[in-house]
């Protein structure tokens, strides 16, 4: 039994983006309504062109959330929703602390409190990343569990993760979140810059410059194929006796010159898979699979 019933309407936010829009196909290709958030009216209308070429307007719709850093930024979002799935982040890069930490921390509190301020909300799934657990530490061989926090990195970037600590105080709902490294997939729709997985479609395409950039400062990690990463959110969201984890999407290492095996096998891709095959996968998808879809729209 579905601990959230088809037909639910689901908030994700970030919608538009290379995660957020699988995520949003997923939860409709098994029969959840879904409304997205997106920064701009651009974002948003490329993106209901995306989903209503399959979908009716029944069961996908976007808002306009330009700022999620500002107090109440999903309140109207939520409204009506049984569940949340909070992707939108802040992909800049940018170095500076400063210019990035505070707006994702206040846009994760901003989506806790809506949600726990809307009763119907059932379940909450955060995007995280494979970096709150650990960093990628090349030459060196070690074990990742669902345990880990990346301390190194916290005190480095002087802001703890708060989203722990704001669903423990909220408890009023079942908090939930997907661990992914680097994404690589099909590319839903050719006007997203479409993250990680964009790097791939450029290498198909020739471009050197990104080769160079990735083989210069990209070290060795795990790869994860972005629809597997889509169907543990969905599965985190919908799944009864998923409760209170972190789901490591995690699929095997690699790196761009596929000379060295850093980071080793991983223990827990177990609980992982065994939720991706409930949705008809074998498990994660390969690396060679993954590489292959994202040279396509």
């Amino acid at each position: 039994m579905s601990a959230i019933p088809k037909g639910s309407l689901v908030l994700v936010t970030g919608v538009n983006g290379y995660i957020g829009s699988h995520v949003a196909e997923q939860l409709l290709q098994h029969g959840f309504r879904v409304r997205g958030t997106a920064r701009d009216s651009y974002k948003a209308a490329y993106t209901c062109e995306l989903f209503l070429a399959k979908y009716n307007e029944a069961v996908f719709e976007v808002q306009v959330v330009q700022d999620m850093a500002s107090d109440g930024a999903f309140d109207e979002a939520v409204k009506g929703c049984e569940g949340v799935i909070h992707v939108a982040s802040d992909l800049t890069l940018n170095p500076n602390p400063h210019r990035v930490i505070p707006m994702v921390l206040s846009g994760v509190k901003n989506a806790l409190v809506a949600a726990a301020g809307t009763p119907s909300v059932k379940r909450f799934v955060y995007t995280s990343s494979s970096t709150a657990a650990t960093a990628p530490i090349v030459n060196t061989k070690f074990h990742v569990d669902v345990n880990m926090w990346n301390e190194a990195d916290v005190e480095a970037a002087w802001a703890p993760p708060p989203y722990e600590g704001y669903a423990r105080e909220l408890a009023v709902f079942v908090f939930n979140t997907v661990l992914p490294n680097c994404n690589i997939g099909k590319i839903l729709s050719p006007r997203q810059q479409a993250s990680t997985g964009g790097w791939y479609k450029k290498m198909w395409q020739g471009d050197t410059e990104i080769l160079k950039l990735l083989r210069g400062k990209f070290p060795p990690q795990h790869y994860v194929n972005v629809t597997d990463t889509a169907l543990l959110h969905l599965a985190a969201l919908i799944e009864e006796d998923v409760v209170g984890e972190r789901l490591l999407a995690f699929a095997g290492p690699f790196n761009f010159n596929d000379t060295a095996d850093v980071m080793g096998k991983l223990k827990d891709k177990e609980r992982p898979e065994e939720l991706l095959r409930r949705y008809g996968r074998p498990g994660f998808t390969s690396l060679e699979v993954s590489l292959r879809e994202s040279e396509k729209p």
